[in-house]
């Protein structure tokens, strides 16, 4: 019986190896140029016809014996229990690599053809004109964005200390030092106006404090699509067995707080409102912090504007700290002070909004930032690349051509986070020899191309988020460093309208990017002309 199953099982093994749907001789729906995919599927189905042919001569030996015994007969079952399992699991893996070569490239390759797919290698970037530039244009304008830098961490510090005199200590949150981020204190800021992102920890008012629920924990609640969030629980001193107990515990009169003295008011009890939360909960708010936060800038912008000559107001309503400083010359500075939340010790913080962001998170989500982190490493990196490296005017060259081509064409998902995170990528995937200044050409393309590879991946991984290839000097948080790779493309795979007006707009970007430069060129080639090149910027 067992003898009869097996020659049945080796019979249904072979009619499907040699079944022509499986291993087809022609197949109009693989691409072109998947030649090898093709050779490596033919030289599995010559391996499988050659078991096959061994199979059916070994079961012809055995079925030519007249005589076997119940062990042999039990060791022939598992034998072809075992083949036949192996063949069918082999078979069913080939079809989806199969399903997947057929459907993948065929989306993609209809997406940048009607996009008018351009190659970054076919682009011409003369070496010259890049160099003459780069000279003209972002070292003449670095003088300036220190003389920026230095006003703006000025006024920062005279506007957040007049909106702690405002604030009530026992009732309000205690705001901490700002911390600059982004493309100003990166060195890379090219066009106008000149913006600066400050961000600006706060605390809850004693006995409180924040826990914190990262997408990330084994334990967390947070939707998958709310990665790289978290959500942030404002907590009272002695809640759930934290913090100390003196504030609602009796201690009895024989007993002293080693923390607090008799006279603290560390017993003040605060309503959800007042602490930011929403509604009937103890969750943080966003909305609500930016009310908070918004009202008390202007309060402490009324406190110290006698002391200046120049006009500050609010230029985005839903961006609470986002100011236009506009100068009685007509010069405008734009200073992004966001309210955020600081992770534990470390320099990663919750932030509630910012400005450039494509996504929003809605309440109670509060996106993680490692912007600090991000600027040590390219601190890391100018350590350590040749002197007057070029991966800074890379990235400068890149964000001018995406500024101009969103002038032509409007706004796009791309953002420049996203090509300073292909920087990155770039930085820690070459040598660093091959960031000299006569390597500039060449690393453009590079970025480009990265870039333009990631489009059609639709995947963009979060440089620090899940990656183990920063070097650990960067001292990123090791739980930062655990979690799982981001795609900051995500919104693309989810919306594929989105997804073309991108490529297009990136294609876009391509086709323009020699005339775009060529076209400045000329305003600083003549050196007494580079400052026209700043207005145009």
């Amino acid at each position: 019986m067992q003898g009869t199953i097996a020659r049945l099982c080796v019979v249904v093994t072979a009619a499907i190896l040699n079944h022509p749907l499986l291993f087809p001789h022609e197949n109009t729906m693989l691409p072109e140029q998947d030649e090898e995919l093709i050779a490596r599927m033919r030289e599995h189905e010559a391996r499988l016809e050659m078991e096959q042919a061994k199979l059916e001569k070994e079961l012809s030996q055995l079925g030519s014996k007249q005589e076997e015994t119940s062990s042999e007969e039990g060791y022939s079952w598992y034998l072809w229990s075992t083949v036949s399992f192996i063949i069918f699991f082999t078979i069913e893996m080939y079809k989806v690599d199969l399903a997947d070569a057929e459907i993948r490239p065929v989306e993609e390759e209809e997406v940048f053809s009607e996009s008018g797919s351009i190659s970054t290698r076919m682009m011409v970037l003369d070496k010259d004109i890049l160099s003459n530039f780069c000279d003209k244009c972002t070292y003449t304008s670095a003088h300036e964005n220190w003389r920026v830098r230095e006003f703006v961490e000025g006024f920062a510090d005279d506007l957040l200390e007049s909106l702690r005199s405002v604030c009530n200590r026992d009732t309000d949150m205690e705001v901490g030092d700002f911390v600059g981020i982004g493309s100003m204190f990166e060195s890379w800021k090219v066009c106008k106006p000149l913006t600066c992102d400050l961000i600006v920890p706060f605390s809850p008012p004693d006995p409180h404090f924040f826990q914190y629920y990262l997408w990330c924990n084994s334990s967390s609640d947070i939707p998958p699509d709310m990665q790289g969030c978290g959500k942030i629980k404002v907590t009272r001193s002695g809640e759930n067995g934290e913090g100390c107990l003196c504030g609602s515990a009796n201690l009895g009169e024989d007993m002293l707080c080693l923390l607090h003295g008799r006279n603290d008011t560390h017993t003040v009890s605060l309503s959800p409102d007042e602490l930011l939360c929403s509604r009937d909960t103890n969750v943080l708010a966003k909305d609500q912090v930016m009310k908070w936060f918004q009202i008390s800038v202007t309060k402490a912008w009324g406190r110290i504007s006698h002391k200046y000559d120049f006009e500050v107001t609010f230029c985005n309503l839903d961006a609470a700290g986002a100011l236009k400083i506009r100068f009685p010359s007509g010069k405008v500075i734009v200073m992004n002070i966001v309210p955020v939340v600081r992770l534990e010790d470390t320099d990663a913080y919750f932030v509630s909004h910012f400005p450039s962001d494509v996504d929003s998170f809605p309440d109670p989500y509060w996106p993680l930032s490692v912007a600090v982190y991000e600027r040590n490493l390219l601190k890391h990196f100018s350590k350590r690349l040749p002197k007057h490296s070029c991966h800074l005017h890379c990235l400068q060259i890149v964000a001018f051509l995406h500024r101009k081509q969103s002038g032509l064409t409007g706004k796009s998902a791309l953002t420049n986070y996203h090509l300073k995170t292909a920087l990155l990528h770039l930085l820690l995937k070459k040598k660093p020899s091959a960031w000299s200044t006569e390597s500039m050409q060449h690393r453009v393309q590079d970025l480009l191309g990265f870039v333009q590879r990631s489009l059609q991946e639709k995947r963009l991984n979060h440089v620090m988020i899940g990656n183990r290839k920063v070097p650990e000097e960067v001292q990123v948080p090791e739980m930062i460093r655990r979690a799982e790779p981001i795609n900051l493309f995500r919104t693309l795979v989810l919306h594929r309208e989105l997804y073309a007006a991108t490529v297009k707009h990136f294609q876009e970007m391509l086709r323009n990017a020699p005339v775009l430069i060529q076209e400045y060129t000329p305003y600083i080639s003549n050196g007494g002309l580079h400052h026209s090149l700043d207005e145009r910027l």
